[in-house]
């Protein structure tokens, strides 16, 4: 995960020449290109004659006819129930603009109730009308993502705790409000796109990384590839670039960073609209960790911005803050990677000399082979994080909550780093003793059970995140098969 920090630019001298390069982001100048709020509130206002502030462009002017009112469950799967236009509309008269769904919504797989959880009660799932986009990929129809509520207050609150997308919000008001940081976050995410699955599974090519036969004229996965290009552009989703990749038919895109909880509604958009695209041109797109030497991750970038002094023990490389957030990441990491790669199949990434991050929690200057690699050292303006132990499996509004809540454990009870940067060698090919002298001492687990124990047991981690997400999370995880191995299969 990039953590782009707005710090301190120190001067150079005339002579010097310039080292900063990138492109500056910062909350204030990204935009998560949704359709404007005051849109809705307009056609609300003419059908209904409820005030607001008036905008040309209601939906029925995008060509929408359909609204699919969307939530992520703990397993990482894309629910929806679609709504007519008119009935979008008359829901939009409530003071809370919901349909109403089962208690047990995050806690059922497939047909089977998970524990700690009951068929007993009802939720809301109430649109915010700010994440409404169009979707590229379905012509005809819009998204908006919800938030759980209750019907009716418990002990004066509405919010749900368990609710993925409310507790990220949650956690990224606290640092705002409580700490004065705040975060963007940029997405890379890879996939796999197959010809056919059965009787046996066929990449469209083996192309080779960052090659231009990746993108052979007159090929269905150049137009596949194009389109799912056009459609993100349609939902107003900024897509940087996109490459081929290692593995036979291997893809990367590259997301604009943007503020957590609008960077995870839009990398949730953009996976079913890679799905979807893919499906309509006869091939299936995966985001399988681990294909046969190669499978697809995801890395994130998340900056933390606001005034910040150099950090005392790395001067040079890191801010105060930046310096505390990475300790908070080296210390929890172990635990939310129970978050961050939740199945079986993500483990077979954990492992040292494929690039994927290694075995151990460190860092490293540009380096690829840790588990969190500080990029553009030297731009401060463009500095930031790549966290590389993320996968397509993982529901991303638990990532975001994961990874921001160990950092920001850091910064507010400021940690010291004590874990040195890795340099030229990563963390498996230093010594025993040269990983003790360098604060190397934790281990990644290698197992997905390992994992769940880890966050089970962090109680710092439980207190931000919430003992009783962190308690119903493991109890799903257990239970849950991948959602893109059952979009394979």
């Amino acid at each position: 995960m990039n953590s782009i920090t707005e710090a301190t630019v120190h001067a150079t001298t005339l002579s010097s020449p310039p080292i900063d390069f990138g492109i500056r982001y910062a909350p204030t100048t990204v935009s998560a290109g949704t359709i404007a709020t005051e849109a809705i509130l307009a056609r609300m206002h003419t059908a209904t004659g409820v005030s607001g502030p008036g905008l040309s462009q209601p939906l029925e002017g995008l060509g929408v006819k359909f609204v699919r009112l969307q939530w992520v469950d703990f397993s990482n799967f894309v629910h929806c129930r679609v709504l007519t236009t008119s009935h979008f509309y008359k829901l939009l008269r409530a003071s809370r603009p919901s349909i109403t769904i089962a208690k047990v919504v995050l806690g059922i797989v497939f047909l089977t109730m998970v524990e700690w959880f009951s068929a007993a009660g009802e939720y809301v799932l109430v649109m915010d009308l700010a994440s409404v986009r169009v979707c590229g990929y379905a012509p005809g129809h819009a998204a908006v993502f919800g938030y759980f509520q209750e019907k009716y207050p418990i002990s004066g609150r509405l919010d749900v705790p368990l609710c993925p997308r409310t507790n990220l919000r949650r956690i990224v008001k606290y640092a705002a409000e409580g700490l004065k940081t705040e975060f963007l976050v940029g997405f890379e995410t890879e996939f796999i796109l197959l010809t056919t699955t059965k009787p046996g599974i066929h990449p469209p090519n083996n192309h080779g990384w960052s090659r231009t036969a990746g993108f052979a004229s007159g090929t269905t996965e150049l137009k596949v590839l194009e389109e799912i290009a056009g459609a993100l552009a349609t939902s107003g989703i900024e897509l940087q670039m996109f490459h081929s990749e290692g593995a036979p038919g291997q893809y990367e895109v590259v997301m604009v960073p943007l503020p957590p909880l609008e960077a995870a509604d839009a990398l949730a958009h953009t996976r079913e609209t890679i799905y979807n695209i893919a499906s309509k041109h006869g091939m299936r797109a995966t985001f399988a960790p681990k294909f046969w030497k190669w499978g697809a991750r995801s890395h994130l970038r998340s900056p933390t911005t606001g005034p910040s002094p150099p950090s005392e023990s790395h001067p040079s490389t890191l801010t105060a803050h930046e310096s505390r957030f990475l300790a908070g990441l080296m210390t929890h990491l172990p635990s939310i990677m129970a978050f961050t790669l939740p199945i079986p199949q993500s483990y077979g990434r954990v492992r040292d000399g494929i690039w994927s991050g290694g075995t151990w929690a460190c860092w490293g200057d540009e380096h690829k082979e840790v588990s969190v690699r500080l990029t553009n050292t030297h731009s401060p303006q463009t500095r930031h994080f790549e966290v590389r132990t993320v996968d397509g499996t993982a529901n991303p509004y638990l990532v975001l909550a994961g990874l921001i809540s160990a950092g920001i454990i850091g910064i507010r009870d400021q940690l010291a780093l004590t874990v040195e940067g890795c340099g030229e060698r990563s963390g498996a090919q230093l010594s025993e003793a040269e990983r003790a002298e360098k604060g190397i001492t934790r281990k990644l687990p290698l197992d997905v059970e390992t994992a769940r124990q880890h966050l089970l047991e962090d109680q710092k981690i439980g207190e931000v995140i919430g003992e009783e997400v962190v308690r119903k999370y493991v109890a799903v995880n257990k239970a849950s098969p991948s959602p893109v191995y059952s979009r394979l299969y």
